[in-house]
């Protein structure tokens, strides 16, 4: 107990001392031990360092994981040592709408068997998020992480002790300095006419003990000089330490911008391959249209203005170069030279001199009229 007490009273002293000495030097009134050049230049880079590794790790999570809300589930779950439970992607999601939604409308129907065609890619695309989360988080966020709460901490608890010990040296300096002024004052040639002999003996005391406090405070000067030292030491180490941080990050970096090429390499694959899914299975327009000799096509300007409104009853239809096609939506006929259209249905189609490309005639019963390719699927 009485030791515990020493203790206290002990710290408490030099807590005391290093509040004054700071806040002296705060004032001005008090001399302070500047670090070297190289020292200091060490110090910036690393806060540097710190500022930055800290920016671009908050800003990689939100772009890994924009909603906050999940951020703050990820960070409690990590701080309580329990596991992530899983979390679908938004591709993954949306793909899982579509396959249910195409249940329901019926896979057999045109809109029905696209959706399936597109969830199933977006279910993929949402396969190839989560696996460059993974990769991103295990080999960018976590060195960086471990930078900031490992490595950085270990910086910031080293030059803490090394301002207190700097505290201590100059508090150190201060006392020094004031035992040497006093000592000199005490030791100056007493005037003996004017001095009492007993005031001179007084003074001749007074000399011994400032001596004593001045080689004291040496002593104390000494040892708070050498741990100084000794902690400037150990925080210069770390400090340099800062470089090999910034070779391991780079390496992270390299392996994060393999890892986003990656990722956006796969999406783009998955999506040509659904545009060449959904060409194939609504039809090429351009390679299943009927051809023609352009030399016995008709230009366009030289039409007489009923064909150019397409008079349907006065066209009559090739006996050769008819094909069926299979309606793939719903049309509905701008005017009385147009065919409504319904999905699904079967009609005869074929094509005029002169006529748009974008447009064939076509044949529903007594019914005819133009109707647009991109409606058509032409059969065989």
């Amino acid at each position: 107990m009485d030791f515990s007490v020493k203790k206290l009273a002990s710290d408490a002293g030099v807590f005391f001392s290093r509040a004054v000495q700071f806040t002296e030097e705060k004032l001005g009134q008090a001399e302070k031990t500047e670090l070297d050049a190289h020292f200091e230049s060490l110090l910036a880079r690393a806060d540097c360092t710190k500022n930055w590794t800290e920016k671009i790790y908050r800003q990689t999570e939100v772009l890994l994981q924009p909603n906050p809300s999940a951020r703050i589930e990820e960070f409690l779950y990590e701080k309580l040592d329990r596991k992530v439970p899983y979390r679908a992607t938004n591709g993954e999601i949306l793909g899982q709408y579509m396959l249910e939604a195409a249940k329901e409308f019926g896979s057999g129907t045109p809109y029905g068997s696209t959706l399936i065609q597109v969830g199933d890619c977006q279910r993929r695309l949402g396969g190839a998020e989560r696996e460059f989360l993974q990769t991103s988080a295990i080999s960018f966020l976590t060195p960086l992480r471990n930078f900031l709460e490992g490595d950085w901490r270990t910086i910031t608890k080293e030059r803490r002790l090394l301002e207190n010990l700097r505290l201590d040296l100059d508090a150190c300096k201060a006392r020094l300095k004031k035992a040497k002024a006093a000592e000199a004052k005490a030791t100056a040639v007493p005037d003996f006419q004017e001095t009492r002999p007993r005031n001179y003996v007084l003074s001749a005391s007074a000399s011994a003990l400032w001596t004593e406090e001045v080689e004291k405070a040496e002593q104390e000067l000494r040892v708070a000089q050498t741990e100084f030292d000794r902690q400037a030491e150990v925080t210069r180490l770390l400090l340099e330490g800062i470089s090999s941080t910034h070779v391991n990050h780079l390496r992270c970096l390299h392996e994060f911008v393999e890892a986003q090429a990656t990722y956006y390499s796969q999406c783009h694959h998955f999506m040509q391959e659904l545009q060449k899914e959904l060409r194939s299975a609504n039809g090429d327009v351009s390679v299943r249209c009927p051809s023609f000799d352009p030399s016995s096509a008709v230009p366009i300007n030289s039409l007489s203005p009923e064909v150019e409104a397409l008079q349907i009853e006065e066209v009559q239809p090739p006996p050769s170069g008819t094909r069926r096609a299979k309606v793939l939506y719903d049309y509905d006929a701008a005017d009385t030279s147009e065919l409504s259209l319904l999905a699904d249905e079967l009609i005869t189609v074929y094509t005029v001199p002169g006529m748009d490309s974008d447009w064939l005639i076509g044949e529903r019963g007594n019914q005819k009229g133009k109707v647009p390719v991109t409606y058509l699927e032409l059969l065989s």
